[in-house]
């Protein structure tokens, strides 16, 4: 049965290059990168055999080789995969569970990850070839590296299988991928600040000896302690390392008989009771659109998932600045007004989220400017919640209240401001978005220049309405406190006006177009 598993994972494999001549073309290209870049790897760590610092050598290896397992781990457990050898595939065949376990492991050593992990981990073991002893505990190092690897990338898949298979639940994990990956961005901003010549080589040291007793770096650092001549934690963190492999073992085999056994989830169908947000609101069209809109922002993702990025997208701005040296009562200034740029920011395509569902309002006859000012109350309440608190917040914080007024009229003129020009863009230039139900990860195919242009139209333009109000606040920051009264009437004033503007703007184009804007939808 295992040769079997074993044959129906090469059958797939070769079916890959059964699809359209381009998708041969693009995975032939993925692979060869893939392989290209472990013979490089394989290369490097060749090299690192002549070097002579042993110490430096066991630190680096222990760090990357702890990463290694740490990707295995979290990709397919966020991401998720699409999992061709799911053993729930296998349920019906009366197979024996651990005869299922093995196989599919052994399975999982066919494929381009598993070969560019062979090649990599060949190389640690020339790297460590420096005498018999070294050589022979290289070699169960890196053997024991690959199982741990290959084992937790199955239980993850085999996890994530179980916990990411709706649409929604793989949105959620990708949504939480995402924001890992952002916050590890002022990390690795950070890094790049170090001074390695001086305190690089502690850093490292330091990260390597604790990942070194983990199940993660355990095995990489097997060879190196050999090396060093420290034996009794070679044999020791050998011991950690096959544990661990034993464990992991054990664990998928308790996986695998818990799926063969559990059928796939279903997306669940939510009941609700009575109007919700159409009896909240007031009773005409400009009152449910604002109904419609709310229900949108909370239940469909194409709406949420952006917006869960604009809380952490201030912190992007403001460590970088902190990196350069910029005073914190300055940074402190950034976050509230940059989050209401882009709240404003996000209505500049919301008439393109309706898809063909638009219709409804053109053939109902909506009022223009009921239809702008009903998808705008969302985001304005939450705005003005964003201004009111995250304003008193920051100058308690910094502690110097005669900020207030310039925090209220930028934020304020960003924020309205953005809504005003949106109101203007998604009537007068929409653009393909993912389709109602759709992942918000699936991008339509579309005019990356029409797409771009219309962003940066948005952004810019608020931008624009905001400037006096910017110009203000730095003259009451660095001339005279007095200005920053007139940074507020500024704010509030433009602000104002370009909102009230682009209402009434947006809902004559939309009155005006709004045939073409349902031929848009259509095409879409």
């Amino acid at each position: 049965m295992v040769a079997q598993l074993l044959r129906l994972k090469l059958r797939l494999l070769g079916n890959i290059f059964r699809r359209s001549a381009w998708q041969v073309v693009g995975l032939s290209l993925a692979i060869a990168y893939g392989l290209t870049v472990s013979v490089l790897l394989f290369l490097a760590l060749v090299g690192l055999r002549s070097v002579e610092d042993v110490a430096l050598v066991r630190d680096v290896l222990v760090v990357c080789g702890s990463a290694t397992v740490l990707g295995f781990l979290v990709v397919p457990l966020v991401f998720g995969v699409d999992d061709t050898m799911d053993p729930r595939r296998f349920a019906l065949f009366g197979i024996p569970d651990r005869t299922i376990a093995l196989g599919l492991a052994i399975a999982a050593l066919i494929g381009v990850p598993a070969l560019t992990l062979a090649i990599v981990l060949t190389g640690t073991v020339v790297t460590w070839s420096r005498g018999f002893g070294e050589t022979v505990f290289a070699v169960l190092g890196a053997a024991l590296a690959f199982a741990t690897c290959i084992l937790g990338a199955r239980l993850a898949a085999g996890v994530a299988g179980l916990l990411l298979e709706t649409r929604r639940a793989r949105d959620v994990g990708a949504v939480l991928g995402v924001l890992l990956v952002v916050m590890l961005a002022p990390i690795a901003v950070g890094l790049t600040t170090v001074d390695w010549v001086a305190s690089g080589r502690r850093a490292v040291e330091v990260f390597a000896s604790a990942l070194s007793w983990t199940p993660l770096g355990a095995a990489f650092a097997v060879p190196g302690e050999a090396a060093t001549g420290a034996w009794g934690l070679a044999a020791l963190k050998l011991l950690i390392a096959a544990g661990t492999v034993w464990l992991a073992w054990i664990w998928w085999n308790a996986l695998v008989a818990k799926m063969l056994v559990t059928p796939g989830r279903e997306a669940s169908a939510r009941s609700y009771h009575g109007l919700g947000w159409f009896g909240r609101t007031t009773h005409g069209p400009t009152g449910a659109i604002a109904a419609r809109s709310t229900t949108y922002w909370f239940r469909d993702g194409r709406y949420w998932v952006p917006m869960l990025m604009v809380p952490v997208a201030p912190l992007l701005v403001v460590f970088p600045f902190s990196l350069a040296g910029v005073p914190p009562m300055y940074l402190g200034l950034i976050p509230v007004p940059f989050i209401c740029l882009l709240l404003g920011w996000t209505l500049h395509n919301d008439t393109a989220y309706d898809g063909t569902a638009v219709w409804l309002h053109v053939a109902s006859g909506v009022r223009g400017m009921a239809d702008r000012f009903g998808r705008v109350v969302p985001v304005l309440v939450t705005g003005i919640l964003v201004i009111g608190i995250g304003s008193s917040v920051t100058v308690f914080v910094l502690d110097d209240w005669r900020l207030l007024p310039s925090l209220l009229g930028v934020s304020t003129a960003l924020l309205l401001g953005g809504l005003g020009i949106g109101s203007i863009t998604s009537a007068a230039l929409p653009y393909p978005v993912a389709k109602p139900g759709d992942s918000p990860f699936q991008q339509p195919q579309s005019t990356g220049a029409v797409t771009a242009f219309v962003q940066s139209l948005a952004l810019l333009a608020a931008l624009l309405v905001a400037a006096p109000a910017l110009a203000f606040a730095a003259l009451g920051i660095f001339e005279d406190p007095e200005w920053h009264l007139a940074a507020l009437g500024a704010g509030a004033g433009f602000g104002l006006l370009v909102f009230v503007l682009g209402i009434w703007g947006g809902g004559r184009i939309f009155e005006r177009r709004g045939p073409e804007i349902v031929a848009a939808a259509v095409r879409a």
